[in-house]
């Protein structure tokens, strides 16, 4: 790989963090704002702030299956370029916006900015050998846990005095970063590999998932993606509540608790997936993966003491082998010029997910917490019981995987 290539991964890898930064980082004074906007209602800023996380969720939904498609026919370099010029623009939004429309508008560009994510691994697949994608994806993995980690942290300490100033921020890097790539980054897809005609039908997000029906290896992947995905939604939504319930936390161990999740996944992501995949391959990897997930949220249900969850914290991320190595294998069943569908189709997947899975925890918490179940551990058990069933359908689906059977799908015209 020239020089030139690696500084172009590592512009995706800063793209990927700063996508998943502008989720983070406006998550402490977003409802600042919003309850300053509505005059100090609490009740109402709530339902405010609910939105907006769905409204994030709809638009990447909708729109990363377009911007996966655009990548395929014009290539990655242009749709990157241009998501992240928008997050920009979002960023500036945030900062200068007078109402709640404007929080709003921003809360919209900030998802479909982030819909640059499938375009960037589409890019990963494009300058990386079949062999060497679950290594460069956990990468990616690793700039999610980044994102994570540094998001919340960034966005609570600058918006401590001025709730607009984490915006600012992200406004800046995200316009270095664009300004950046514009003379850095390669096209990654050669124009005789693109699709040669635009396809409105693939454009919508149930038509994009069309491509995941294509072969039956694909489609079951998909599905271990999206239980995998739907699982996650969990720290989202019941970790804060849970710890507070079951073990008394405060802010701060909260702070501490999330950031421990954070560097355990980065950990895991960069360091433990390449070598792991090279020592027992892809399905073993991803077998493990989700065993090593299920296993994980029994033990959150399970333990007795803070110390007990904390132990359980890095069993669960382990977990981090089961995505990259399903990405990996999932490639390799569509051509050159279908990765940026794939990937869309996949983050449309994602959407879905984001949508689901905090009203399904959160409904499960609040149900299993009332006097007459007494069962507050009932979600992360729940989550432990869709990473078994994404484990059954892995090993189902995998079980006659071969590198013969690897070879990718002949390109759609």
């Amino acid at each position: 790989m020239s020089i030139k290539r690696h500084a172009a991964v590592g512009f995706i890898f800063v793209t990927v963090m700063l996508d998943m930064l502008a989720f983070g980082i406006a998550a402490p004074p977003l409802p600042k704002l919003i309850s300053d906007f509505l005059g100090g209602d609490t009740a109402r800023a709530s339902q405010y702030l609910g939105l907006f996380v769905t409204t994030f969720a709809v638009m990447q939904f909708f729109f990363s299956p377009v911007l996966g498609l655009l990548s395929d026919r014009f290539g990655r370099r242009p749709v990157i370029l241009l998501s992240n010029f928008g997050l920009a623009l979002d960023y500036l939004i945030l900062a200068l916006a007078p109402s709640l429309r404007w929080l709003f508008l921003g809360r919209v560009l900030a998802g479909l900015s982030s819909s640059s994510i499938p375009t960037a691994s589409a890019y990963i697949s494009d300058v990386t050998p079949p062999e060497k994608r679950a290594k460069a994806f956990g990468m990616i993995g690793a700039a999610f846990g980044v994102g994570f980690v540094v998001g919340p942290a960034l966005g609570g300490w600058l918006g401590q005095h001025n709730p607009r100033m984490p915006f600012w921020v992200g406004a800046g890097a995200s316009l270095l970063n664009a300004m950046y790539g514009f003379f850095v980054l390669p096209e990654s897809l050669a124009p005789e590999k693109r699709q040669t005609q635009w396809q409105w039908k693939k454009a919508n997000p149930l038509g994009s998932l069309k491509l995941l029906r294509s072969h039956a290896e694909l489609l079951g992947l998909a599905g271990v993606n999206f239980l995998g995905y739907v699982a996650h939604e969990i720290y989202l939504t019941v970790w804060i509540l849970y710890g507070m319930y079951r073990f008394g936390w405060d802010q701060r161990t909260v702070g501490l608790t999330l950031a421990v999740v954070g560097v355990c996944s980065i950990l895991c992501s960069a360091v433990v997936v390449g070598p792991v995949v090279s020592w027992v391959g892809e399905r073993r990897a991803l077998l493990a993966g989700l065993a090593f997930a299920a296993a994980g949220f029994v033990l959150y249900g399970l333990a007795a003491s803070t110390w007990a969850f904390l132990l359980a914290i890095g069993v669960n991320s382990l977990w981090s082998l089961a995505s990259p190595t399903s990405q990996a294998l999932m490639t390799r069943k569509v051509s050159p010029s279908e990765q940026g569908e794939l990937q869309g189709a996949i983050a449309s997947l994602r959407g879905i997910a984001m949508i689901i899975g905090p009203f399904m925890f959160s409904a499960t918490f609040a149900y299993f917490i009332a006097p007459e179940h007494l069962a507050p551990s009932a979600p992360w058990y729940l989550a432990a019981a869709l990473l078994a069933g994404a484990f059954a359908i892995a090993a189902s689906i995998t079980a006659g995987d071969r590198p013969a059977d690897s070879s990718p799908a002949p390109a759609n015209p």
